[in-house]
């Protein structure tokens, strides 16, 4: 309902947007004559064209002229120069939401006052850090507003991302440890997945064979984490026996202090973050 009858421009056209456009119009939250989408690539605004049937465009201000609600999806070094382009068409009366990482909303709302438009410096922001998951509808999207958005604004770009999965809202100074957390955290996932391949290599099993248990071994734990309703230290007890091979695994685990790697690793994330924000 927080998205009836309002138009959406995404400015970028990248996987993120696509998952958007396609959750978005999978679940009927808009329809395909209330999306806009730009790119600067041909190939990419034809993509979404005949993928979606929505209406392109490689004019940005063009696109912006026509949205409620505008979903800045470009790379953070490309920021300044879209917001610049962007001034001339801009009215109090959008919603600006940005998931380029490191991107602050002050930054946002600074760099969108103009004169031409009345706004000064009130630019409505929501800013978000969503994640790959998203891409099969199965992301984590946390959400903070700058200084002008209201509790509303935060409600209608809930209402965007919650068409791919779920949704927190944090206070902006936390972005940085959720960028560190559920923005990276699926390469960790990821990557404790090779390992457990790699470890079933080792102990003899065919690599394919290897592959395909450490893949289905993650997906089924992590359905199982969701759908279970207990607490993840509950679980991890119930599948660990005294004496049994869990436990053998988890005592390694534990002397080997993975759980004290896992936290130099997020604040080492949160530091790179807080790094390439430049302080807004």
């Amino acid at each position: 309902m927080m998205l009836n009858n309002k138009t959406i421009a995404f400015i970028g056209a990248g996987n993120m947007a696509e998952a958007l456009i396609r959750g978005l119009l999978a679940a009927k939250t808009v329809t395909p004559g209330k999306v806009i989408v730009t790119d600067i690539l041909k190939e990419r605004i034809s993509h979404f064209a005949a993928e979606f049937n929505i209406r392109t465009t490689s004019d940005n201000a063009t696109a912006v002229a026509d949205a409620n609600v505008v979903v800045l999806a470009v790379k953070p070094q490309q920021m300044s120069v879209v917001l610049a382009a962007l001034k001339p068409k801009i009215n109090e009366r959008q919603l600006f939401i940005s998931i380029a990482a490191g991107v602050t909303t002050a930054r946002i709302e600074r760099e969108l006052a103009t004169n031409n438009s009345g706004m000064g410096s009130k630019a409505r922001v929501v800013r978000v850090m969503p994640n790959a998951p998203a891409l099969v509808r199965a992301g984590t999207a946390a959400l903070c507003k700058g200084a002008h958005a209201s509790d509303e604004d935060l409600a209608v770009a809930e209402a965007v991302f919650s068409a791919v999965g779920v949704t927190v809202r944090v206070e902006e100074k936390f972005m940085d440890a959720v960028t560190a957390l559920s923005g990276s955290g699926p390469a960790y996932v990821f990557y404790v997945t090779e390992a457990m391949a790699k470890a079933g290599v080792e102990a003899g099993l065919d690599e394919a064979v290897a592959k395909r248990l450490a893949r289905q071994t993650v997906y089924g734990a992590a359905k199982l984490l969701v759908e279970c309703n207990e607490e993840v230290e509950v679980l991890r007890r119930k599948v660990t026996s005294p004496g049994g091979t869990t436990e053998a695994a988890l005592k390694v685990m534990s002397e080997r202090k993975l759980a004290e790697i896992f936290v130099a690793a997020v604040q080492a994330a949160a530091r790179r973050s807080k790094e390439l924000s430049g302080g807004g």
